[in-house]
Parts: structure tokens; sequence; C-alpha cells
């Protein structure tokens, strides 16, 4: 199959293009770098030991995203490109709808022209906001408490009534909860530009001294010590997870979420020991205020991703932690 993925250099992305060139699959991938490298795609190229058509652009460009598509024609479109911090989207709620979900639409009406009509979304379990029980599943409540999740429910939704009105188009939903680790080989991992938006790579970067100590937003959550309660998934597991999705839309019309996390909540404070242990450094804590936007637990139940794609997380903190930091210690600077 051909695999248009957007975003296809970026943390997620690259994982998923090398997953996707080793199944044997044609991919192009279409980044516009702005948190991102070209380099990533080069050692993906030597990871895999296969080519790829590399296009640089922006999804809010509708003459250039149709003329990328035109000269590929795809089978499929993986959709990575986004903005996606949380605490960002509150200061820059413009960007991010302008991206996130002007974005998508210019995406949609680029599969139209060239009739494709299968996409697999890169959605987020922001989507539910505030949690009315635990573990999430598909079923719960669509209610985002911060403007990241708005953007995202609003995209899902878009794909949804356009998938609809095809009748024949096939959408898969997935909804990450916390991506963190890197590829075994330490060559590709999460090079964020500044200072991190996510706690992985803020971890990693006071562990080689790029920071003096992480900043943990709120040590006074309902939680077992305080602080936020997250389903940390690694990247590999979830890069696989749209492989099996492309799998399913080739077999299956209409629009279908499913949760893509392990089912096991951790806090800052697991996080930041566990890469203790991997790394054997010390890890200084600094307790600031709340985030704004932010819950106090959030854990999936992906037990429909394993019926009905046959995918199961298979690595645990252990791996997350001990990747995360070959990625980190062989690359300090990320990709620069």
């Amino acid at each position: 199959m051909k695999i248009f993925v957007t975003g296809g250099a970026g943390y997620i992305g690259s994982h998923a293009v090398l997953e996707l060139l080793r199944a044997g699959q044609e991919v192009c991938s279409y980044d516009n770098y702005c948190n991102s490298s070209p380099e990533a795609l080069r050692r993906v190229r030597r990871l895999a030991n296969a080519d790829l058509s590399e296009i640089q652009g922006d999804v809010r460009d509708r003459a250039q995203l149709l003329q990328a598509m035109e000269g590929f024609l795809p089978n499929a479109v993986i959709h990575f490109a986004g903005l996606k911090a949380v605490g960002k989207s509150a200061k820059k709620p413009l960007s991010y709808y302008d991206t996130n979900v002007v974005g998508t639409l210019r995406l949609l009406e680029a599969m139209d022209g060239v009739g494709c009509q299968r996409i697999i979304f890169s959605s987020s379990a922001t989507v539910y906001g505030d949690p009315q029980y635990l573990p999430f599943d598909e079923d719960h409540p669509l209610a985002p408490v911060n403007t990241y999740g708005r953007t995202k429910l609003v995209a899902e939704q878009a794909i949804a009534d356009w998938c609809k009105a095809s009748g024949r188009g096939s959408a898969v939903l997935l909804r990450y909860f916390n991506p963190v680790g890197a590829h075994a080989s330490g060559e590709i991992g999460e090079d964020p530009n500044g200072v991190p938006d996510n706690l992985m790579p803020f971890i990693a970067q006071v562990a080689v001294a790029k920071r003096s100590c992480l900043q943990v937003f709120g040590n006074d959550y309902d939680t077992r010590d305080g602080t936020g309660e997250r389903d940390y998934v690694h990247v590999v597991d979830l890069a696989r997870a749209h492989v099996a999705a492309l799998d399913f839309a080739n077999s299956h019309a209409g629009c279908e979420a499913f949760n893509i996390g392990t089912g096991t909540a951790c806090s800052v404070l697991d996080m930041a020991r566990g890469f203790e242990e991997a790394c054997g450094r010390n890890i200084p804590v600094e307790f600031v205020a709340r985030r704004e936007g932010d819950v106090a637990c959030s854990y999936a139940d992906a037990s429909k991703a394993h019926r009905a794609l046959g995918w199961r997380a298979k690595r645990d903190l252990k791996d997350m932690c001990a990747t995360t930091w070959a990625w980190q210690s062989r690359n300090p600077e990320g990709y620069r």
C-alpha cells in the first residue's frame, strides 16, 4: 500500500514510518519541520534499510497539499501533523484551531481530490476531559477541559462526518494516552524545540544536565503521591497500533475510535524514580503550581483495540525509561 503520512518526521510519526517501512509499505512523509527534523527520516531510512518519499509542506496549504497527494496517489493517510502542547494551547488557541482543525479539513479536501478514502487520525485521550469514571473507555462522554483537547475533538467530529457523507470511507481515530520512550537503537526519539512540554523529555534533559531540576505541576492531587497520574505508552507500541489500524481500515467502512494505552496509571514521581534507575543519576524535583487544563488521573481501557485490532501494549515502565535514556544519552542535543 501507499501511505501518505503527515507529520512523518515528528516523534510519533518517525517511529510509525519505520514500522510501516518494515511492514513493506510505500511511504510519503509530508512535514513542515516546525517541531521536527529531516534528520529523523534519514535515520529511519538507515534503520529500515528502505527509502521513502519526503515532502516539506504544511497541511494548511491547500494547493501544496493537493499537489503532493496528486503526485503520490495514496491508498491511505495517517494524520499526525498538529500542535500538541496542552499549556500552550490555552495561550495560543487560534494557532491550535488553525493547525489542528483547519489543517485536518484541508487534508480531507485533498483526500477527496485524489479519491483516497482511508484515514488513521492521531487523536488524544484529552477528548474525554475530567473522568466521570476510570478507566476511560471509548463510550465515556467527550468533554475536553483544554483547548488542545477541544481541537482534537472537533477534528474527530469532522472526520466522522466526512466518513459518513462518503458512504464508503474508513476512518480510525486513535486516542493516545501519553506516548513516551524511544526506538531501542537510540537513533530516533523525542526532540522538542526549546523547553519540553511533555514529562519524559524534560526528565531526560535533567539527567544530561540540560535542565537543573524537574518541575512538577502540582503535588496536591487526590492521587497516591499527590502528583498527576497518567497512562504512559511506549512510542514503538503506539507505532505498531497504526499498522494494525491500517489493516482494520482496509476491511472496515465507517468511523471507529480506539484507546491506545496500557491500562496502568503511573504518577510523575513514579516516572522520575524509574528514570533514576535507568540512568543511574539523581533527578532533582521542584513542585510548582498546577497547570491549567490538567486532570488528576487518566488511564485507558484499551480492550477494544485488543479485540478489534489485535493490538496490545508490550513494553513497560522500565523499557520506556531505558530507551529514552539510550536516546538522550547518545543524542544530548537531539538531532542537532
